[in-house]
């Protein structure tokens, strides 16, 4: 199994501030601004667009990268399926991260690549 992209503990032991959802709260819209990207420390995220579930996002998962490394709006809306706790990364923090261990970046290019390839088979 692959290490996981980001650890969620080390990351709150190292001062990362947690965000807590209800079940049906909306994390950010399709179309919001993205500024920070997400890991999932517990529970379950469904990623939406056009009326569709396209990913559920579990421990230690990450989503909202898209937005965050090219500037751009959301390109779907994050909902949590269940209570769920998420330690959001900023830009400065990702940056830190890719300079720091290189690694990262690769795995999260892997991810990238992964989704693109699921979407496209589901065409």
């Amino acid at each position: 199994m692959d290490r996981p992209l980001i650890d969620p503990e080390f990351l709150k032991q190292a001062g990362a501030r947690s965000e807590r959802f209800e079940a049906g709260d909306r994390i950010f819209l399709q179309g919001d601004k993205g500024d920070c990207m997400y890991v999932v420390r517990s529970g379950r995220v469904n990623i939406q667009a056009a009326g569709m579930v396209l990913e559920t996002v579990e421990t230690p998962g990450v989503f909202g990268e898209m937005a965050l490394i090219d500037g751009s709006e959301r390109s779907a809306t994050a909902i949590a399926a269940e209570v769920t706790e998420v330690l959001p990364i900023n830009r400065d923090e990702f940056s830190d991260l890719v300079r720091r261990e290189p690694e990262f970046a690769l795995r999260l290019m892997r991810l990238m690549a992964d989704r693109i390839r699921r979407t496209n088979e589901s065409l």
